[in-house]
């Protein structure tokens, strides 16, 4: 079994530069990094730790290319693997801020993995996240569209939690 795979959903590009850099500061071969566009959820068997990252759409949706894939995902018993999870979001998005982490959370919570990487809510701006408990965040979230000179000291500070947790 390899170490750390990275999956994302990005519609637009940011998710899979945010994925690229995540692979980069934990030592992820390119290679194993995925886009869920055109990879079977079968592939995260392949991995101890899944990093698992979308943007959040609409009313607060996973990216589309999720969609598929995460069914497929939630069949698979994944006891033993590790899940830390990332989004990209608009903070102006204050109801739905990042919603897509909270949605993958739930979707996965009952594959036998143990979640890993929640990150402090401080420091960011909003009224509901289905990524947040109040406190801290499931995971990273980012905000490139309003706050991106946060993001590389985030990014930082996350895989260092990673790292620790692993």
């Amino acid at each position: 079994m390899k170490n750390i795979g990275i999956f994302y959903g990005s519609a637009t590009g940011t998710t899979a530069e945010v994925a690229k850099k995540i692979g980069e500061l934990l030592g992820v071969s390119p290679d194993d990094i995925h886009n869920v566009a055109d990879t079977a959820p079968s592939v995260l068997g392949q991995y101890g730790t899944l990093v698992l990252g979308s943007s959040t759409w609409g009313n607060g949706e996973l990216e589309d290319d999720w969609f598929d894939f995460i069914d497929g995902a939630q069949a698979l018993d994944l006891k033993g693997h590790k899940i830390a999870l990332f989004g990209c979001g608009d903070e102006t998005m204050s109801d739905t801020f990042c919603n897509a982490v909270g949605i993958l959370y739930d979707k996965l919570k009952d594959t036998g993995a143990t979640f890993i990487g929640e990150y402090p809510a401080d420091g960011y701006t909003f009224d509901h996240s289905e990524a947040s408990d109040g406190s801290t965040m499931r995971g990273l979230v980012l905000d490139e569209v309003n706050h991106p000179e946060f993001t590389p000291a985030r990014l930082t500070a996350w895989t260092a939690l990673i790292r620790q947790q692993l």
